[in-house]
């Protein structure tokens, strides 16, 4: 690629990490949400888990549609339309304050989500071909190291902001706590407003940068197919095995993170206050996977790095079954060290190759996030069965993990 056509792509993939950033920081805030929502809506963590459910719900029901807009129209099109309906969906907090019934919240988090699934349906295709074609993979990982940033910032402050310290229960909460229930839950439910309206200003500033910025168009290339969305797509199978390993990356992933919170308060014995200064941590170690992986993938194959890196993260989920505890706990910061560069490695291996198809794709690609719907549930479902045997939970996301490996090794290969 020559200098001149390097620099014009310079400031639009600039424009487009922010978008990695911001929808970095909405996801990661949810196992802070799950653990607020069991105080604030009196719920078990099982119950709890179903705010998971509600935004990557809208992963599965959106991209197609969503692939169809920006067929017709442009990816910015897209992006622009995505951030303002996530701001919209962010500031429905406030009403959600007044209500305080957990559907709504649900409905709130699925209003988000479908905002971010714009953005994500766009970003991470643009990304990938904003630049050479054999550079695509770690193009991708360095704008999704970002992602990492987003979410540690999420999970590092965010979450101290919102989660007070306190948990109590009707019954535990004591006799002299001034105001009594109905002030400690006002309480909580109050610190969840001010997070999100800062995220949708964010969001507005961003989308109005969008507005008066011009990106390249792309041409991906000749279609296959006049449709809008096309399922033909998937006769290319290394795009139907990279669904398939998107849908379990994304279920094991959610599964360790959104339960994180959950784990160290629950089974290990940490404060709330502690257990939010080693979820940032954990994410910490997401961010330096993202950098380190980045680096690495200049050297070595992006497929090998996610077999090794998936492998890696059976042996792990193996400890944390047999051990569980802070043994546990340290393999899960570990896990998310190995995680950080799957999703953008399947991503760009599954949409090699496919030309006008990239948008159809990309589509298939983001529903296959409804894994973060139902895995989660099933590991928290396992978790509750017994108390003292808690952790054989996490063999869902070693299965998991183990499919990832497959893909590394195998399945992404293009053979039609």
């Amino acid at each position: 690629m020559n200098p001149t056509t390097r620099n014009r792509y310079i400031v639009p993939l600039s424009l487009v990490i922010c978008l990695f950033f911001v929808w970095a920081i909405s996801a990661n805030l949810l196992p802070t949400m799950i653990r607020q929502l069991m105080k604030t809506c009196e719920l078990t963590p099982f119950e709890a888990s179903f705010t998971e459910t509600a935004y990557w719900l809208a992963y599965f029901i959106c991209p197609i549609p969503i692939a169809m807009f920006m067929k017709r129209y442009t990816y910015k099109a897209g992006i622009i339309f995505g951030l303002l309906m996530a701001a919209a969906g962010a500031l429905l907090f406030f009403p959600a304050a007044v209500i305080k019934e957990y559907w709504f919240y649900l409905c709130v988090f699925f209003v988000i989500a479908t905002g971010m699934c714009f953005l994500e349906t766009a970003a991470n295709p643009y990304v990938t071909v904003l630049g050479a074609p054999e550079s695509a993979h770690r193009r991708l990982n360095l704008a999704q190291s970002f992602n990492g940033l987003g979410a540690f910032i999420s999970a590092m402050f965010i979450s101290k902001i919102i989660l007070s310290g306190d948990s109590y229960t009707r019954d535990t909460l004591p006799a002299n706590f001034t105001g009594g229930w109905e002030a400690y839950i006002e309480a909580e439910t109050s610190a969840m407003k001010g997070p999100y309206a800062a995220l949708a200003l964010m969001l507005v500033i961003i989308a109005v940068i969008f507005i008066f910025s011009k990106l390249p168009k792309i041409n991906e290339g000749h279609s296959s197919s006049g449709k809008l969305i096309n399922f033909g797509v998937f006769k290319r199978s290394h795009l139907a095995k990279g669904v398939v390993a998107q849908f379990f990356y994304n279920g094991g992933q959610t599964a360790i993170n959104s339960l994180f919170l959950v784990y160290c308060c629950s089974y290990a014995g940490i404060s709330e206050s502690t257990a939010t200064t080693f979820f940032g941590i954990y994410m910490l170690a997401f961010l330096l996977g993202r950098w380190v992986g980045t680096m690495l993938m200049s050297k070595f194959k992006a497929s090998n790095m996610l077999t090794v890196y998936s492998l890696a993260n059976v042996v792990l989920c193996i400890v944390i079954t047999l051990f569980g505890g802070m043994v546990g706990l340290y393999a899960m910061i570990a896990v998310s060290f190995f995680m950080s560069i799957i999703y953008p490695t399947q991503f760009s291996l599954a949409i090699t190759n496919l030309g006008d198809d990239t948008k159809s794709g990309s589509a298939f690609l983001v529903m296959a996030i409804v894994g973060n719907a139902c895995l989660p549930q099933l590991t928290a479902f396992i978790m509750m069965l017994d108390p003292m045997w808690y952790h054989i939970a996490y063999v869902v996301p070693m299965i998991c993990f183990m499919v990832c490996a497959y893909y590394g090794f195998r399945g992404h290969k293009i053979i039609n």
